[in-house]
């Protein structure tokens, strides 16, 4: 059994690579970009379908056949004379009922429990997170990571269960009714009539219900996301909330999130109800008129109590098997809101992509040029407007300039977190929207303000500049980030110690001191050609500062720096200092020749306090 079992779980790849085209932003093309790729387990689902239709639709024809076979045989004459008239009769019905009807029902679990839950479900999961995880970092800002993250999770579930239902209960259903009515046809056309006619009151019933139904589902489907990245936010923030006091204004805030999904998941069930008792009653009156009908032609010798029995069961059948489904409806529908939820996120272009043609960065000086740079975000004013900068191979640059004045929005574009408006920038005279991005980066070593760690081990962390380092390469950087001596003592709660211990979400159960100080070792350890340091030491106390500056100093050797800092006793003595101001370059010069110009920045050294600079 369990190599049965592996047989069909290994039928899909939960890790296929996406296809190279883009995902569809309709709602039937979407469903389809994931399905073709398994479309051979599909028609399998819907090949079992339909045989098990046919099945359930024969047992009535079979329990028909058994009574009016009893009916003919004379008790006298026991099993023997039962087996003599009708033994072949009976045992094709053995054989259909318990080995047709078992091997179907069998492989239809397989195919679905073995084959679509496991894999399928993981492999839409999968390429929605290679779809989301390479959008640029503006998608990012403008979302709830929550919201994302369910949104790319609940994506494989809804697809493969809402496939699983339309074949099973749909499909089903469909060619049950279609068995009935040419069973029940065969007896007497005004059987077949008043089963139709049911179906057909049935139907327009459904149409009438069904798109307000559907609208419902897809705002319950971006409600509940909603909810969810309200949540994941407040959770993720909550020693912010806790400090300041808010518990019935976060409430309130939460509140106005559930309430609006409160009024869509009562907008649906309200519809789903209204599909059900629609149904109840016609259903009632059709079983009423085919029993009555049944019984007059009985009565009148035109069929046989075999085949009232028959069509009595198929109709009752008939009647529960679509109760049943538009109890499916709900899951059904829900799942179908989430798909288009889901689909709105998933199918939204990438804004920053490689060329098809691009090549791998290739940095032997570490040269940079911004050449006539433009940029800004959505509809604000111009960030960087035409603004030109030479930074020569090994130079140290510091950039200077208040709050908002452009200087992290040039080393993202340097980064290509963003894509320009006008004008280039070029590394090594190699303009770098026609290199890769992964090759970009790979060449640039940064330490932010805002460091953030992921939530597995300080191994993990500090390895992730490079992989493929020695234990020793290891520890010898973060001996020079002076990192050494607090890691020793670390553990978490699982017992874990050392570089082992795990360092919580976003590094929590650091200082904000020690993640910088194992962001600095991070960057120490993949030693790339362009080193950026974005207030690198802006977490660490003065004392620590001044024991790494000699290691970061080394770090900066032989390669181009560009540094922002807000302390500019930190960065005075780089080769040259870049003021921006409103977007542009305004002053350029080493400390001494900017102080001599009495301008932007002698104003700033001027009135600098306790490492803070004036804003605007």
């Amino acid at each position: 059994m369990t190599r049965l079992f592996r047989l069909f779980e290994g039928w899909i790849d939960p890790y296929a690579n996406p296809p190279a085209d883009r995902v569809p932003n309709q709602s039937l093309a979407f469903m389809w970009f994931y399905v073709r790729q398994e479309k051979c387990v599909f028609l399998a689902m819907l090949v079992c379908g339909g045989l098990i239709a046919l099945f359930e639709a024969g047992l009535f024809w079979f329990v028909g056949k058994v009574i009016d076979i009893l009916s003919s045989t004379d008790r006298a004459e026991g099993w023997q004379g039962l087996i003599d008239r009708h033994g072949i009769a009976l045992l094709l019905m053995l054989l259909a009922v318990f080995v047709g009807r078992t091997i179907v029902l069998s492989l239809a679990a397989l195919v679905e429990e073995q084959a679509i839950v496991p894999g399928f479900n993981n492999l839409v999961r999968w390429q929605a997170h290679s779809v989301v995880y390479r959008q640029s970092l503006s998608f990012f800002q403008n979302d709830f990571s929550g919201r994302i993250v369910t949104k790319v999770w609940a994506a494989g579930q809804a697809l493969g269960d809402f496939m699983v239902t339309l074949l099973q209960a749909v499909w089903f259903s469909l060619v049950y009714c279609a068995t009935t009515l040419f069973l029940i046809g065969r007896l007497d056309w005004r059987l077949a009539s008043v089963v139709g006619l049911w179906l057909v009151v049935f139907g327009f019933t459904a149409r009438y219900f069904l798109p307000r139904v559907r609208r419902a589902a897809r705002e319950t489907a971006e409600t509940s996301s909603l909810v969810m990245g309200r949540l994941v936010d407040g959770y993720s923030n909550i020693q912010t909330l806790k400090l300041f006091g808010t518990t019935q204004r976060d409430d309130a805030y939460m509140r106005r999130g559930m309430d609006r999904w409160l009024a869509a998941i009562m907008a649906l069930t309200r519809g789903l109800s209204g599909i059900r008792i629609s149904l109840a009653a016609t259903s009632g009156v059709m079983i009423c008129a085919v029993a009555s009908l049944l019984i007059d032609l009985w009565l009148t010798g035109e069929i046989s109590s075999g085949e009232v029995a028959f069509t009595l069961g198929l109709v009752l059948r008939l009647s529960m098997l679509l109760t049943r489904m538009m109890a499916n409806l709900n899951g059904l529908l829900r799942n179908y809101g989430t798909i288009q939820n889901s689909m709105e996120l998933l199918a939204r272009p990438v804004t920053v992509v490689d060329r098809p043609d691009a090549s791998e960065l290739v940095v032997t000086h570490g040269a940079i040029r911004f050449e006539n740079v433009r940029f800004h975000y959505d509809s604000s004013a111009n960030v960087i407007e035409d603004l030109t900068l030479d930074i020569r191979p090994g130079e140290k640059i510091g950039l200077v300039g208040r709050s908002g004045a452009g200087k992290s929005t040039l080393v993202n574009l340097l980064l290509r977190f963003y894509d320009l408006e006008g004008g280039r920038i070029l590394v090594d005279g190699q303009d770098i929207s026609k290199v890769t991005q992964d090759s970009l980066r790979a060449h640039i070593g940064m330490v932010t303000q805002d460091t953030s760690l992921l939530h597995r081990s300080v191994r993990d962390n500090i390895l992730y500049g490079r992989p493929d380092a020695s234990d020793e390469m290891m520890q010898q950087a973060v001996i020079n980030a002076q990192a050494d001596a607090f890691i020793d003592v670390l553990s978490d709660p699982k017992g874990r110690r050392g570089f082992d211990a795990h360092v919580g979400e976003r590094g929590v159960k650091l200082s904000g001191g020690q993640r910088q100080r194992i962001a600095i070792a991070r960057v120490m350890l993949k030693d790339a050609p362009i080193l950026i340091l974005d207030e690198a030491t802006s977490a660490l106390d003065s004392e620590v500062e001044a024991a790494i500056q000699d290691s970061l100093y080394r770090l900066m050797h032989g390669k181009t720096v560009i540094a922002i800092a807000h302390r500019l006793s930190t960065i005075a003595a780089l080769d040259r200092l870049v003021v921006m101001d409103k977007g542009q370059i305004v002053e350029s010069g080493t400390h001494e020749e900017l102080i001599a110009a009495n301008g932007i920045y002698a104003g700033l050294w001027a009135r600098q306090s306790g490492g803070f600079i004036g804003h605007e």
